[in-house]
């Protein structure tokens, strides 16, 4: 029996000596395999220009599905999102006035040079006059690049050239500075909104030179300009791309339903006035301003859709109703067109979304995009620029009041320059004539100044004064 225990005992001596060994070739085999692959991850180049070219493309014609399963988006909408997207990282973090990071200008400049190099290729053809051997002459057709990419792409380059170079011009300025959001709220300059993730402005005590604010006002006109005509770029290729027909089922059957009884009453009066009834909609946020928009849109494709449909009819009624559509349509259009101009930086309506997300066609997705990327750097741009004037003048009117008080003034207390006791009527500035003379020179500066109707509706009222006694 001892022996038999004996002998039992061996084999499973050799079986771990087995296991272990099989264990170490294994663990050997996976560290030889580790550092084979640590020399080749090390030895990685950095991919060429070519090769991140080839990549992008091959992402755009499987429509962002690297899978290859057919579940993408159509080419038109991946370029879309490409050229958005590619923004977005450049420029996303864009915060002050400044030139750009060169290794991001230099990758804006590449890939964006790729993108737009698709339009190259989408030709028509046009008509020229050829000469043959013989001296004959004939009318052939040549491929030409379409007309709306040859006039708005080399248009959009320029508008884009125009903004990096105003960005670059703040390079040397040395009148204003930045802080950041999380310093210590003495050293925290002037936020001119509720947008608490920028770094805060800050200007001398005095304010900017004359100089230096003329120069201010030049580059806030460059990007207004710039932001004008891409707006009108992305407004025309917006107004090509057809209503498509899923936006067209969500809409409601008249327009009353879609502006609401107060909405629509105030935009079918006799005597409309564009800037009235903006005053008295309620535009005090982004939401709200957008839902106008939407509601604005889809009130002028319904009554363009009935006017189309009710063409052929001849009747005086049908006529006289399709009149009065017209013209509720273009009052909306206008009321549109004025939304654009006084809010710039809104996000995309409805019909806008769905128009991009339909679209087919390559070139008009590019334009599109592209103008309206430019269109929001260019907002970003005025918008920083207004951050510094806005602290500028602030400091001017401080430093105007420090100036204006004096110890002597102070040492009168509320008596008048006679020595009288000062009245309720001195507080409020009240003369005998005053309110009648100011009314007179401010009907008089209006009307030489050329002021329009409009003008006066959108002018901010004058301060008053009793609202700052009484609450004080």
């Amino acid at each position: 029996m001892a022996e038999e225990e004996k002998t039992s005992e061996v084999p499973e001596k050799e079986t771990m000596v087995v296991e272990q060994s099989a264990d170490v070739k294994s663990t050997e085999s996976t560290s030889d395999l580790e550092n084979s692959t640590k020399p080749e991850t090390a030895k990685e180049k950095p991919k060429t220009d070519l090769e991140q070219m080839r990549e992008k493309f091959s992402k755009l014609l499987l429509g962002e599905d690297m899978s290859g399963g057919g579940k993408g988006v159509s080419s038109a909408l991946a370029l879309t999102n490409a050229i958005t997207n590619l923004a977005a990282s450049v420029f996303g973090e864009q915060h002050k006035l400044g030139p750009m990071k060169e290794d991001s200008k230099k990758r804006w400049r590449k890939e964006v040079d790729w993108l737009l190099s698709i339009t190259d290729h989408i030709v028509e053809f046009v008509p020229v006059q050829h000469t043959a051997r013989d001296g004959s002459n004939m009318e052939i057709m040549v491929t030409k690049q379409r007309k709306d990419l040859l006039m708005n792409i080399p248009a959009l380059k320029k508008l884009d050239k125009m903004l990096t170079d105003c960005l670059d011009n703040f390079k040397d300025q040395k009148e204003f500075w930045y802080v950041s959001k999380d310093a210590n709220e003495s050293e925290k300059g002037v936020q001119r909104n509720d947008k608490w993730w920028l770094p805060t402005v800050k200007v001398p005590p005095g304010g900017l030179s004359e100089e230096s604010r003329k120069w201010m006002q030049k580059q806030k006109d460059c990007a207004n300009q710039v932001l004008k005509a891409s707006m009108a770029i992305n407004a025309e290729v917006l107004g090509e791309m057809e209503i498509p027909e899923n936006y067209i089922e969500t809409l409601p059957k008249n327009a009353r339903d879609s502006l609401g009884d107060v909405t629509y009453k105030s935009l079918t009066v006799e005597f409309f006035d564009p800037g009235q009834f903006l005053a008295s909609v309620d535009l005090s946020s982004e939401h709200k301003i957008l839902d106008l928009k939407n509601k604005m849109e889809a009130s002028v494709v319904i009554w363009k859709r009935k006017m189309h449909q009710k063409e052929s009819r001849s009747s005086w009624g049908a006529s006289a109703k399709m009149e009065r559509r017209e013209l509720f349509e273009e009052r909306a259009e206008t009321i549109l067109i004025l939304i654009k101009q006084r809010f710039p930086g809104l996000p995309q309506s409805s019909l806008d979304i769905c128009k991009i997300e339909s679209n087919r066609d390559v070139g008009l997705a590019v334009l599109e995009s592209y103008s309206r990327v430019l269109e929001s750097l260019a907002n970003t741009v005025m918008n920083r620029i207004e951050d510094v004037l806005y602290a500028d003048d602030l400091a001017q009117n401080s430093s105007e009041n420090n100036t204006k008080s004096s110890p002597s003034d102070q040492t009168q207390g509320n008596k008048t320059p006679n020595g009288t006791p000062t009245t309720i009527s001195d507080i409020m500035g009240w003369g005998s004539d005053q309110g009648e003379n100011e009314i007179t020179e401010e009907f008089l500066d209006n009307k030489l100044m050329g002021e329009t109707t409009n003008d006066m509706f959108t002018r901010k009222p004058t301060s008053i004064l009793t609202n700052h006694i009484w609450k004080s």
